[in-house]
């Protein structure tokens, strides 16, 4: 069977994320699951950040909900003071306030990248993590600088655009193809040099440094504009949600769906939105006292994974619409094969 060329699976999908968006337009999907599949695009999106730094260069990180919760706030102060309109957002003011989202965690990711990137495996992960915690105190106490963040009460009036879940799916179709392409480009197969073995890498001429910011740097900004898309989407933001807890969650994610492999992510994201949620649905009425235990469930899934298949559900495979064109080999014709022997 003949695979589909790249644009035509990306055409189809954007397809199918303008028919969800109708049903939902129309009433035929409720809010709440409205709701499940934009924050589904959200998790997807911040998880393939996390794969470019961890899954492509082994970049041990625990602060990307940190970078997440930058993104958004910065992204929900914009909107409140650019582009807001009755109970909504302007599309121009939205699609910046997404650029700036990530520009903005990008740059911070830089300035913390410079000093903290020298460090290794452990020792890199404590450093993200304080960052996380650091994060998390300062936008507690935000409302002393900036008051309409409300601090640690959390913000609120933050107005969503129309068509938000097309928003979201949009935004995630150009995040899987720009990690894509630098997944297969020659800076992407630096980076999976480096993740394998760093003093190999170094010996071999690969500026390591430089490519373990550019992944450090692009998987920041991936965070910043996943946080912009949950700040308009949810309307409201308080600092716990992005508390360095909920840094496990990209994590758990980009290891369940296997190391470097953008399938994975994808998909174990996609499963892990689903999982949840679809407890949280199942576990209601008079099951609502075991609610919690829905974070058991994924935890126990993801040891009985390690222990059966360690390397993830994909490893690092991709799948066939995601892998880049293979040069065909033409056979040699007759003549020019008797060609080929006169000469030697």
């Amino acid at each position: 069977m003949k695979k589909l060329p790249l644009w035509a699976v990306f055409a189809i999908a954007l397809a199918v994320g303008i028919l969800i968006q109708g049903v939902i337009q129309v009433g035929l999907v409720n809010a709440y699951l409205a709701l499940v599949l934009s924050y589904m695009c959200i998790m997807i999106l911040s998880s393939l950040g996390l794969s470019i730094i961890y899954g492509f260069t082994g970049q041990f990180s625990l602060g990307h909900a940190a970078f997440m919760g930058l993104g958004a706030y910065s992204a929900a102060i914009f909107t409140h003071y650019v582009g807001s309109s009755g109970s909504s957002v302007a599309p121009w003011a939205f699609l910046l306030a997404l650029i700036l989202g990530g520009v903005f965690s990008a740059g911070i990711g830089y300035l913390i990248g410079l000093p903290i990137l020298r460090l290794r495996s452990d020792y890199l992960g404590i450093a993200t993590l304080g960052f996380g915690i650091i994060v998390r105190v300062v936008l507690e106490n935000s409302d002393k600088v900036i008051p309409i963040t409300s601090g640690a009460r959390g913000m609120t009036g933050i107005k969503s655009p129309d068509l938000i879940f097309l928003w979201s799916f949009v935004v995630l179709l150009l995040g899987i193809l720009v990690a894509r392409n630098l997944r297969f480009s020659s800076p992407g197969r630096a980076c999976l040099s480096i993740r394998e073995d760093e003093t190999a890498a170094n010996l071999m001429g690969i500026d390591v440094t430089r490519y373990k910011t550019i992944a450090f740097v692009m998987g920041c900004a991936y965070a910043g504009v996943a946080g912009a898309l949950y700040a308009h989407t949810y309307v409201f933001l308080h600092p716990m949600s992005f508390d360095f807890i909920k840094s496990f969650d990209p994590l758990l994610i980009v290891v369940l769906g296997g190391l470097g492999s953008l399938s994975g992510t994808i998909v174990a994201g996609a499963g892990w939105v689903a999982i949840l949620e679809g407890l949280r649905m199942l576990l209601s009425g008079d099951l609502a006292q075991y609610l919690e235990w829905r974070y058991v469930i994924y935890p126990v899934v993801l040891i009985i994974m390690m222990i059966l298949r360690p390397q993830g559900l994909f490893g690092t495979n991709e799948m066939a619409f995601l892998k880049p064109k293979e040069a065909e080999e033409k056979p040699l014709s007759a003549g020019r094969v008797e060609a080929n022997g006169a000469h030697t």
